[in-house]
């Protein structure tokens, strides 16, 4: 076993890896950019080296940097968790040349599966199954178009580099064609550095099942059975489970045969994902998956698979990668019990999922023997928009599916976080979806349901009550049935009356808010109805500097706490105005000044957290002013500019 290994990513992930190190008794060392000099990763390990500024392409993504580090620490392996270098076979020759040890595949299992159109190709020689399409080196425009016409439609243009969801787009006409190329090519261009695609046909009820595989230098590749990631928003998953849902033994059987045949035909060493489409319209059937692409490195989802086995995938890395062989074969291997994953990420599902930056002012996570928490983060940490959004993963386990379903709504109904915008909720609704719960669910669902899902309810009567009496300064701890000790004010023959007040966006909310002489307290709101309570019935909240948030159902409802005569102060110049939704670049601009556009059209392409998002008119107007091409904006820039109706 190593003695020492560095950590080649950051968060989340560099916390898992740096946990099982220290369990093994092996030192770590980490690598942080400017914007993680006081990252829980960097103060978790055992030696941290600076390698750059924020931005990835300075920092995370310099190789030469990572490997430096690896040497001057005396280092003898790289772990690199998963995105930035996992998948970069340019990179693992780096580190083999520099006298280390890649924990993962080799450079050539790398590059078999890094291009999916070589891959798919490579499949269909091992026996494997794979999607119709087209996966050749081609390019030219007519020839894709004409592919897709073969193909019929709807089809998926996929980047053939890389993943999460990546210059992807579905095209289901073929007039609409042109326009998603061209932005699907943007789209892989900018995250992976390569524009090539490949043409696929577009299943209608499609399911996304996965199959662990783990191989070791010595010939042997076994399966850690298959996790179901079904569902996703906008390609990307949310919630994973471990086992898929309706699995019969027969189909099982197939696809972790297939999964294990991909493996042995490249030759794979360490931790990887043979990755699925199921065709679900009638049932799962052994004769309709294929093989869609092979993730070379550790999943973000892998604690599932953890979960159901007892295994800890990341000790077998650290143990193939030094040199010993698997530390169970396939016999050996046994699942039980289900388990979920909820990715919890800093993003606004209301507003189709925008990431969202900010200060995670109040943080705290449910606790207890069937749920972990893989998190990067603490209370107080400042999400960027340099990095993934995600806060942490959420998972459970229960001896059956229904009942690890039950753990995990209660442990999202139990996570508090205020400071940024989360799908805390959202995550919530999905779980106790009737067609989630009942296991029918295909790669769509959420965008079909997504208004309904991504809905908030009000705060009930009881939480609005909590959140006058937070206000006010009482506290869900006290316990005490003396009013006077938590409610400044004295009278002397009658109630404790005292007049609360709350801001919520433009709303300003009144109540009288009475103490009673039994440590009780009377919150009523002008036309409803009173609600009695004490401080231990108050819903679970946080104060910071001006706001606060109560906490129901997993949401998180913030209210100001400032004077309402100040908000005239931050009200826009131009109400107008169309501004950035966050922070990114302005990678390209549709209009001009002087143009007349209409509600709908798309005005400019913004790229954040590796993502394009299409900017479009909320109005028909016409534009005075429009942003650059290629500047880097922040939250709530102005883009667009448009002419006031009334002047003239």
């Amino acid at each position: 076993m190593f003695q020492k290994i560095l950590i080649a990513n950051r968060g989340e992930i560099a916390c898992r890896v740096m946990r099982t190190a220290r369990r093994l008794g092996v030192r770590t060392v980490a690598v942080y950019s400017d914007a993680d000099a006081n990252a829980l990763h960097a103060r978790m390990a055992d030696e941290a080296v600076h390698i750059g500024a924020a931005p990835v392409g300075e920092s995370y993504l310099r190789g030469d940097r990572i490997i430096d580090a690896a040497l001057r620490s005396g280092a003898q392996a790289i772990h690199p968790g998963y995105g930035f270098l996992s998948e970069n076979p340019g990179f693992v020759d780096m580190v083999t040349a520099a006298g280390l040890v890649f924990i993962g595949p080799s450079a050539a299992s790398i590059r078999a599966m890094g291009l999916k159109d070589a891959a798919k190709l490579l499949m269909e020689k091992a026996g494997v199954p794979v999607v119709p399409g087209y996966h050749g080196d081609s390019q030219s425009f007519v020839l894709l178009a004409g592919k897709a016409n073969d193909v019929g439609y709807p089809v998926l243009i996929k980047a053939r580099a890389g993943g999460g969801g990546k210059g992807m787009r579905r095209v289901d006409h073929h007039d609409d064609f042109a326009e998603a190329l061209a932005a699907a090519r943007r789209e892989a261009k900018a995250a992976f550095g390569d524009e090539a695609v490949l043409i696929e046909k577009y299943i209608e009820t499609p399911r996304h099942i996965e199959v662990q595989v783990f191989g070791d230098n010595y010939g042997n590749a076994v399966h850690l059975f298959e996790r179901d990631c079904s569902a996703q928003r906008r390609h990307q998953k949310v919630i994973e489970e471990a086992p898929a849902p309706g699995m019969s033994a027969e189909m099982r059987q197939a696809m972790t045969d297939a999964a294990v045949k991909a493996a042995k035909a490249i030759s794979y060493s360490g931790a990887g994902t043979v990755e699925f489409i199921v065709d679900a319209s009638e049932g799962l059937r052994p004769d309709r998956f294929w093989f869609m692409e092979m993730n070379t490195r550790l999943q973000v989802e892998h604690p599932v698979t953890e979960m159901i086995t007892g295994l800890d995938l990341v000790e077998w890395q650290l143990r193939v990668a030094a040199g010993e062989p698997l530390p169970a074969m396939q016999e050996q291997i046994h699942a039980s019990g289900h388990a979920f994953e909820a990715r919890v990420y800093a993003e606004d599902p209301a507003r189709g999922f925008l990431p969202a930056i900010g200060t995670l002012q109040h943080l705290r996570f449910p606790q207890g023997a069937d749920i972990r928490v893989d998190s990067g983060v603490r209370q107080g940490d400042a999400v960027s928009p340099y990095y993934d959004p995600m806060i942490a993963k959420l998972v459970v386990h229960g001896p059956s599916r229904g009942e690890a379903l039950a753990r995990l709504v209660a442990a999202l109904e139990r996570t508090e976080i205020a400071g940024l915008v989360t799908n805390t909720a959202f995550l919530r609704s999905l779980a106790l979806d009737p067609d989630f719960a009942s296991g029918r669910v295909d790669t769509g669902m959420i965008a079909r349901r997504q208004d309904a899902l991504t809905e908030v309810p009000p705060l009930s009567p009881l939480s609005l009550a909590s959140a006058f009496l937070a206000s006010e300064g009482v506290e869900c701890e006290e316990t005490g049935a003396d009013p006077w000790a938590r409610l400044s004010g004295y009278t002397h023959f009658h109630p404790l009356v005292r007049t609360a007040r709350l801001h919520q966006g433009e709303r300003d909310l009144i109540a009288d808010v009475v103490a009673g002489r039994d440590g009780t307290f009377s919150v009523q709101m002008e036309g409803s109805p009173a609600v009695k309570l004490n401080a231990r019935d108050m819903a679970p909240h946080a104060e910071w500097q001006g706001h606060m948030a109560v906490f129901e159902a997993g949401a998180a409802h913030v209210f100001d706490l400032r004077d309402p005569l100040s908000a005239a102060e931050n009200a826009l110049v131009h109400a107008g105005d169309l501004r950035a939704p966050m922070p990114g670049l302005v990678k390209l601009v549709r209009v001009q000044a002087g143009e007349s556009v209409s509600k709908g059209q798309p005005l400019l392409v913004l790229e954040a957290m590796k993502m394009e998002h299409a900017i479009v008119a909320p109005r028909d107007g016409l534009v005075a002013a429009v942003v650059a091409e290629g500047a880097q904006v922040t939250d709530g820039t102005v883009l667009v500019r448009f002419e006031d109706p009334t002047d003239g």
